[in-house]
Order: structure tokens, then C-alpha cells, then sequence
């Protein structure tokens, strides 16, 4: 086929996706409960992606049609019951015992213990719309110690502040960055907070009510633990753009709790500590405030609003893993995510993607020389890796989005080419944030 031909094919098919509801079903013994995502109508007839929760947690997600005329609730749960029931639990030998990184593995730590006081960042920049949302769910948090802070980044407008002040007055700090980027923003919020624990999320999700219990409590279980992270699922499918990210995964990565531990590597992860996009999102993360500081929080010259494009929040996983800490993620944290709604908008994410990709890895080895050698030594498998995340993705049977193993519209060539040049440009991005940053620093003296 002609490229030209062939664009145009990808167009139309791109076009061709339809939306999907979003809904979440709880299942509690014989009852269940069906209520719209966040935001969302109710449940009609149609395709409905689905968050199936047990007694209040997530534990699996699939996409099911409603047929017309029938009740939503009994067809979805018929559904949920037959495949999303949660694995059992691993068995230990009775008396036995184990640290606190195989209890997190088998998903026994976080069930006890009050969580730490935690400090909840939210960087923004010029969406005060969008905030506004965000903030009035982590105000709806069950965490029993908490803050909020919202750092402005490189403001155009006063009308965060104002935002802040006028509807949130103490219940939010406000805090100013004039130096624009995700990562410096980040750090500015990491050196205001007060938390044991610092968690960060975005200003385009819906947090879950339990979300900062969930992803805090693994600290007061493991005192090795220095970051976790947590489940993200969309918020809304009514755009194609929105429906095709998530037929190839989205955010989420699964619903098994997982706990990293360097002490240990994990036999299934080769690459690993290199493969941080693995390990969870910047969207839901958090990390020992102690810990994060000690390393330097994040790198200046990554993530959006710098020329690195992206990549911050993947530095922080891996400079935390490579100090020896552990990390853990749990798909019981969990936020919802507002995906980008047009074409245009997945060309700028999938080339920052790639560029973030490469940019974090070039601020690790800058940053910490000494992992040089175990980063030549996993360059094979990780060139292997990157020709496979980049490669044009066909589909793979039903069922996504909802089986975030199984695809049902195929990933465009474009975007797998974007993703491709955006590593290539990484490190240069990087080495230019960081040019603009020390001009910048120049300039202020």
C-alpha cells in the first residue's frame, strides 16, 4: 500500500472508533452495585468499559455490551463474576515469616497500620477548570492526616491563585514557580511540603476516595519502601483518541501489587532498573519525603514544559531503586485519568513519550556515572525493547479496552514512527533543558 494510501486508511479507522462508556461495578456476595465513571451518564445500552471492584477495591476491568432493552447491572455483573474474580492469595507455611518487600509482593503489607501524614502536590499550570475537579476529590480523601499543595507553574494568569483562594481558602496551600516545567514544579512542591510521605498527581484526574490511603499505607508497613505507585483508568471514552490509547493499555499497569526491590531484581525484568515506565505513572506516585530530598528530587531539565519533553517522573523511580530502596505498586491507588481527546493531541504524547523515555535515561547516567556500566550491559535487550514498544502494534482479538492484554484497534504507524523519533531527540532535549536551565541561573545572578 502507498503511503499515502496507507495514511489515509489509518485515518479512517481512527475515525471509525466509536465511544465507550465507563462505569464501575462493586461486587459484594450476591449483591452488586453499578455506578457511572466519574463524571459519566449513567449506564446505558451499548459498550460499557467496566472497573469491577470487590468490597470497595479494584480487581480487574473488562468491556462488555449491554443489549438494548436489557438491565445494565445483571448483564455487567454475569460478566464480572465469570472473569474478573481476584486470584487467591499466595500461601506462606503456617509460622512463617518474611520482610516486609515479600509481604508487599504477596499483597499482605498496606492491610494494617495507620498511614503517615502525607502531602498531596498538584502541579498546574493555566487550568483552573480542570484543578478545580482534581482538588475537590482529594479534599474527599479518607486519609485520616493530610495536606495539599498546589504549586503554579510559570502562571500566564492569576486565575489559579485566585481558584485557590477564593474556594479553597486554608484548605489548600498555594504555592508560586516562575521557572516553567513539571519537574522543577514538582521539587518546589517537595521542598514546601511538611508530609512524612509526598504524594503527587495531575491536575486532569478524578482521585478515588480511598487513593491516598491506598498508596500511603505500604510506607508504614515497610520501612524499606521509598516510593509507590498506583492504577490510573480513564475517566471518560468518548473520543477516538481516548478509546485507542486505552485499547493499548492506557496508564494502568495491572491489577497484582508488585513490589520492586533491588536487593532482589526481579527474574522477569532484565532490563530492570531501566524500565521504569514499567513501575508506574507520574500521575500516581508517591515517595518518602526523607528519601526523595536525600536523592535530589527530580531532575530540573526533564518532564513537560522543558525541551526534554518529558521523562521526570521515570528519573524519580529509578533513582530511588538505585539507592537501594524499594518500590512498590498497588492497584488499589487509584485515579481516574482524563485522556487526551484529539489526534493531534496523541502525535504530542506519543513523541513525548519516546522523548521522555531516552531524556530520563540520559539524566541518569549524567546524574549517577557509576550506573554506566549496568546500563551498557542491559543496552542489548534494551534497544530489543525499545524496536518492540515503538513497533506497529496490530490487533490482538477483542476485548480492550478493558483486557489491557488484548487489543482491538491497531496502533497507527505515525504515532509508532513519533514515538521513535522522540527517543531519538531525548537526549538532546535533555542536554538543552539543561543549557536553558544554567542560562536561566546565569541570568538571575
Amino acid at each position: 500500500m502507498a503511503r499515502s494510501a496507507r495514511a489515509q486508511e489509518e485515518i479512517r479507522r481512527f475515525l471509525d472508533i466509536g465511544a465507550v462508556q465507563v462505569a464501575e461495578l462493586d461486587l459484594d456476595g450476591d449483591e452488586a452495585v453499578l455506578r457511572p465513571g466519574p463524571g459519566s451518564p449513567p449506564v446505558r445500552h451499548g459498550e460499557v468499559f467496566v472497573l469491577v471492584r470487590q468490597g470497595g477495591r479494584p480487581v480487574g476491568t473488562l468491556l462488555a455490551r449491554v443489549p438494548e432493552g436489557a438491565d445494565a447491572k445483571s448483564v455487567l455483573a454475569a460478566r464480572a463474576r465469570a472473569e474478573c474474580a481476584p486470584a487467591p492469595a499466595p500461601a506462606r507455611a503456617p509460622g512463617a515469616a518474611g520482610n516486609p518487600g515479600e509481604a508487599a509482593e504477596s499483597g499482605e503489607a498496606g492491610e494494617s497500620g495507620e498511614p503517615p501524614y502525607t502531602s498531596a502536590v498538584i502541579a498546574t499550570r493555566e487550568r483552573a477548570g480542570q484543578l478545580a475537579r482534581a482538588l475537590d476529590s482529594l479534599l474527599a480523601q479518607d486519609h485520616p492526616r493530610f495536606e495539599i499543595v498546589v504549586v503554579d507553574n510559570a502562571p500566564v494568569t492569576s486565575e489559579t491563585r485566585e481558584l485557590v483562594e477564593r474556594k479553597y481558602a486554608e484548605r489548600v496551600r498555594y504555592v508560586c514557580e516562575p521557572v516553567p516545567g513539571l519537574a522543577v514544579a514538582h521539587n518546589t512542591g517537595l521542598a514546601a511540603v511538611r508530609g512524612e510521605v509526598v504524594a503527587f498527581t495531575d491536575d486532569d484526574v478524578v482521585a478515588d476516595p480511598r487513593w491516598l490511603t491506598e498508596l500511603t499505607a505500604p510506607f508504614a508497613a515497610d520501612p524499606g519502601l521509598a516510593c509507590s505507585t498506583g492504577l490510573i483508568l480513564p475517566a471518560r471514552l468518548t473520543t477516538p483518541a481516548q478509546v485507542l490509547l486505552e485499547s493499548h493499555g492506557g496508564f494502568a499497569k495491572g491489577f497484582t501489587p508488585r513490589t520492586y526491590d533491588p536487593a532482589r531484581p526481579p527474574g522477569d525484568e532484565p532490563l530492570f532498573p531501566f524500565t521504569a515506565g514499567r513501575f508506574g505513572s507520574g500521575a500516581n506516585m508517591a515517595f518518602r519525603t526523607a528519601v526523595l530530598r536525600e536523592v535530589g528530587g527530580f531532575d530540573p531539565a526533564t518532564g513537560a514544559g522543558t525541551a526534554a519533553r518529558g521523562g521526570d517522573d521515570l528519573y524519580g523511580f529509578v533513582r530511588v531503586l538505585t539507592q537501594g530502596h524499594r518500590l512498590r505498586y498497588t492497584p488499589h491507588a487509584l485515579v481516574w485519568h482524563h485522556h487526551r481527546e484529539t489526534w493531534r493531541d496523541l502525535e504530542t504524547q506519543a513523541y513525548g513519550y519516546g522523548a521522555g523515555l531516552t531524556a530520563y535515561l540520559t539524566a541518569v547516567l549524567v546524574n549517577r556515572p557509576a550506573l554506566l556500566p549496568a546500563f551498557l550491559a542491559r543496552l542489548p535487550r534494551g534497544l530489543a525493547h525499545a524496536r518492540t514498544l515503538t513497533a506497529v502494534r496490530e490487533t490482538e482479538g477483542g476485548g480492550a479496552p478493558g483486557d489491557h492484554d488484548v487489543r482491538t484497534h491497531p496502533w497507527p504507524r505515525r504515532l509508532s514512527r513519533l514515538q521513535r523519533r522522540g527517543m531519538v531527540y531525548g537526549p538532546v532535549g535533555y542536554l538543552r533543558a539543561r543549557r536553558a536551565l544554567r542560562a536561566r541561573v546565569e541570568g538571575a545572578r
